[in-house]
């Protein structure tokens, strides 16, 4: 068990790189992603009983579906993921995407059901990257040119601003967002951090309308007021690589935090890559599932 007050192990799963951490309403189930394992877990609520299915390709994130299912980003596009059997099919591929230059990272589900998905070079090349909105229909749309590496997307709680995290740019975007047409505004920054803060990674949004940031290489969890751009609160945590962080349960008042293995050069952590779980005071909103797949 982690010896920091009210972070406790949920998963003592060393992944090379853990990312992408997501609740399954239909399931009611938590899921997450080894990125470079390349591997999707699903664990129940409790953390007693974990699933794990290898990848033939790394894979960006997942997210859960209408129909009881997983969408899964991986290298080269976007693809079902029976969650009985592990077994992929390939539901979208943007024409524009070069697996052999980029894969898909971070992605999450818009209120009215689409997928969006950003992509980073693999190279570590910056701002060729895009961030695209995939359809229930499996048509896809770029939404943003000239990123580095797009990571944390999350929704107000009235659907009315998309938050966004380009690494690279510290910084989170708030776009003005018209729910029905799944199109974008002109961008505020909302939140930025310091370099002593490391890059702002995966994030979710609470019951209140905060958002939640993991701090890749700053040990942390933060909570932030996106209207004012204040810091409101910080977990932290016996890893440098913080990657990401969900609401989990049937209450949501679990957050699931992500971490990956350290890097070359650095120390080693004895528990760098476990999955990690806080009970902050406060509960997340049940996520909305992909409308199509």
């Amino acid at each position: 068990m982690s010896r920091f007050p009210g972070v406790d192990v949920f998963q003592a799963i060393p992944c090379a790189l853990g990312e992408g951490v997501c609740w399954h309403p239909g399931r009611r189930t938590v899921w997450w992603i080894d990125i470079l394992g390349p591997h999707v877990y699903e664990a129940s609520p409790d953390g007693e009983r974990v699933r794990r299915w290898p990848c033939d390709q790394l894979v960006g994130a997942v997210a859960p579906t209408r129909s009881g299912g997983v969408l899964a980003a991986l290298r080269d596009g976007i693809y079902r993921l029976d969650p009985e059997t592990g077994a992929t099919s390939r539901f979208a591929t943007p024409p524009e995407h070069d697996a052999s230059v980029f894969r898909f990272n971070d992605a999450k589900v818009d209120p009215a059901g689409r997928f969006w998905a950003g992509t980073l070079a693999l190279d570590g090349r910056k701002h060729q990257s895009r961030l695209y909105r995939i359809d229930g229909d499996g048509r896809t749309t770029v939404m943003r040119e000239g990123i580095s590496i797009s990571n944390g997307i999350a929704w107000s709680i009235d659907g009315r601003e998309m938050y966004y995290i380009d690494s690279w740019a510290r910084c989170v975007q708030a776009f003005p967002f018209d729910v029905e047409h799944g199109t974008l505004g002109e961008p505020r920054v909302a939140v930025t951090f310091e370099p002593a803060d490391g890059l702002p990674d995966g994030c979710t949004r609470d019951a209140e309308g905060h958002l939640w940031v993991a701090h890749w290489g700053g040990s942390r969890v933060s909570r932030w007021d996106v209207r004012t751009g204040r810091r409101l609160q910080e977990i932290h945590l016996p890893v440098r690589n913080v990657t990401s962080c969900a609401f989990v349960g049937e209450r949501l008042n679990q957050l699931v935090i992500s971490t990956a293995r350290d890097e070359a050069g650095t120390p080693a952590e004895a528990e760098a890559g476990f999955v990690f779980l806080a009970r902050p005071d406060t509960v997340g909103t049940e996520p909305t599932c992909f409308a199509g797949a």
